[in-house]
């Protein structure tokens, strides 16, 4: 198995008549799915999506692929490929038509409908293209055949990508549900059928390579939202993701059997299950949705509450509702359901939304004590499966952290795929298909690009790394007038914190300090203010280390007149 080494350079041209494929997004991360394919100098991508932040990134909204390594190539771009309607496959489509508006767009009707409800909110129109499984358009140098695949939200593809140096298979998000709710199976006739034909390179999605066996049905769900329903004496609050419409459906019929009405709070969710009403793949019977407004009419029992929220996000309605900061109040006897999966790295911000809300009296249904969550994600056991139908010549797993794309790889290994072609690789890391055999090339530039507020790219690690000393240490400010020809203090210094956990009398030990370190520097002659601004730096620094063992952010301002 080939994997990249840190040194990994700058990646040669692209050998005649050779395939690159380059992730710049969801390898090594659960999210910010983005793949780049070269072939003859043209360049067509599959998916573009976000990762929602983190912790550590206190402030940010979202996080983008990094676009610099193909922003002076936009004119080579075919199309933008989109496998499903997720924010982690479609989510940075709007941040990328910025810098070109007329790249087309390609992908399912739900799918489509989705990105372009929200490209309507950065006043961009897109060109799109609708496709639908078993169709095959060509995009310059890609024949590209789409595949019906299964997942957590309707119109998945598969996309099968042609081209002179061999097949190239990417997979999507998917799993093999046998009895799905939309009765769209994972077409697996199709895979065999392009198995046989010849499948140069696969990209397979490795988010539950880890879990043995196969993952169960979504339809199982329903038995238990009907349980957790008529025990239900009070309002019933759901959260879920707001592209999950299998998982709305199911609430919605609970809520049809039981004589409650839902209101779908959130401008996300709003949107999104209007657009899947309207398309039929949200089936909802008449009078059963009302505006949140109208459920202050309605007594507890008959009141279900669907919004977004289910990852902990701290400004999604089911946060607010545990904060104490949202319109609705959670009161005693209210049941939550937290109908989704802990996405890796959010498990403390869900758990204390949990908390929160059970302070509050509310009893929450999650994961962990009610089976009110299936996986869209292809186990262990599909894989496996899947690999000997597919018998791919080269494979390459993604969409997963390392330890997902190991255990994928591992999978591959065992059906067959010679270890030399199973190429482990991450953001970044270009990967030449040449003459059947897939191989590590050179590294372009991946990093993550934050999104703040409506700031693209200009918040950086340093400034996040100061943010989070901010937030964990506080800040001490130090102002001192100096005269500008000696240096010597004429006004201060004067000392002010806030956040570090210092009593403002304790700085009166400092000030000896900074006096004793300016009068040395004096009589060294250094009198530039960034010097001697350094110079606070340092002695206030080793002061607060030395006596609280703290290392807030420290402020100086030197003034020379």
């Amino acid at each position: 198995m080939s994997h990249p080494h840190p040194e990994l350079g700058a990646p040669p041209s692209v050998p005649d008549g050779g395939l690159r494929v380059t992730p710049l997004g969801g390898l090594g991360e659960i999210g910010r799915n983005m793949t780049v394919f070269e072939y003859n100098g043209r360049l067509l991508i599959v998916d573009c999506g976000v990762l929602f932040p983190e912790e550590e990134q206190p402030g940010i909204d979202l996080i983008l692929p990094d676009f610099s390594s193909i922003r002076d190539r936009l004119d080579d771009i075919e199309a933008i490929v989109l496998t499903h309607g997720h924010e982690d496959h479609i989510g940075g489509v709007p941040y990328l038509l910025r810098e070109k508006k007329d790249i087309p767009l390609v992908g399912s009707k739900l799918t489509l409908a989705l990105i372009e409800a929200k490209l309507q909110e950065h006043r961009i129109r897109p060109y799109t293209l609708e496709v639908r499984e078993g169709q095959r358009e060509q995009f310059g140098p890609f024949d590209c055949e789409f595949v019906s695949v299964n997942h957590s939200i309707p119109d998945a593809l598969a996309v099968a990508i042609r081209t002179g140096a061999g097949m190239a298979v990417h997979t999507g998000d998917f799993k093999m549900d046998q009895l799905p709710l939309d009765g769209r199976l994972t077409d697996l006739r199709a895979f065999a059928r392009l198995g046989e034909e010849g499948i140069d390179l696969l990209l397979s999605d490795s988010t539950n390579a880890e879990v043995p066996g196969f993952v169960a049905p979504e339809r199982e769900i329903s038995g238990v939202l009907r349980q957790v329903f008529a025990a239900a004496d009070k309002r019933i609050i759901v959260a879920s993701f707001a592209s999950h419409v299998h998982r709305i459906q199911q609430i919605v019929d609970a809520a049809y059997e039981n004589g409650r009405r839902i209101a779908f709070v959130g401008r996300s969710m709003v949107r999104n299950m209007g657009i899947a009403r309207e398309l039929g793949y949200l089936k909802v019977p008449p009078g059963l949705v009302v505006d949140v407004k109208a459920l202050a009419d309605l007594p507890d029992e008959q009141v279900v509450l669907v919004c977004t929220g289910s990852q902990g996000e701290p400004m999604a309605a089911l946060s607010r509702m545990a904060n104490r900061d949202h319109q609705i109040r959670i009161t005693p006897g209210d049941t939550v359901i937290l109908a989704s999966s802990l996405i890796p790295g959010n498990e403390n911000a869900v758990y204390r939304v949990i908390n929160g809300l059970t302070r509050w009296g509310a009893h929450v249904v999650h994961k962990g004590n009610a089976k009110v969550h299936v996986s869209g994600h292809a186990s262990a056991g599909e894989l496996l499966y899947f690999y000997n139908i597919c018998r791919p010549k080269n494979l390459m797993p993604v969409h997963g952290e390392w330890r997902h794309l190991r255990a994928n790889a591992e999978l591959g290994a065992k059906t067959g795929v010679p270890p030399e072609n199973i190429v482990i690789a991450e953001d970044g890391v270009t990967v030449d298909l040449v003459d059947g055999r897939a191989r590590i090339s050179g590294k372009v530039r991946a990093g993550y690009v934050y999104v703040d507020g409506l700031s693209v790219g200009d918040v950086t690690d340093a400034n996040l790394k100061d943010r989070r000393i901010l937030g964990d240490e506080g800040i001490i400010s130090v102002f001192v007038v100096v005269d500008s020809s000696t240096g010597k203090v004429v006004n201060g210094p004067t000392v002010h914190s806030r956040g570090s956990g210092i009593d403002e009398a304790d700085f009166a030990a400092v000030v000896p300090k900074i006096e004793e370190a300016f009068a040395r520097s004096a009589q060294d002659g250094v009198v530039e203010p960034h010097q001697l601004q350094q110079l606070v730096r340092r002695t206030v620094g080793k002061w607060v280390s030395d006596t609280y063992r703290r290392r807030p952010m420290i402020m100086p301002v030197v003034v020379d007149v």
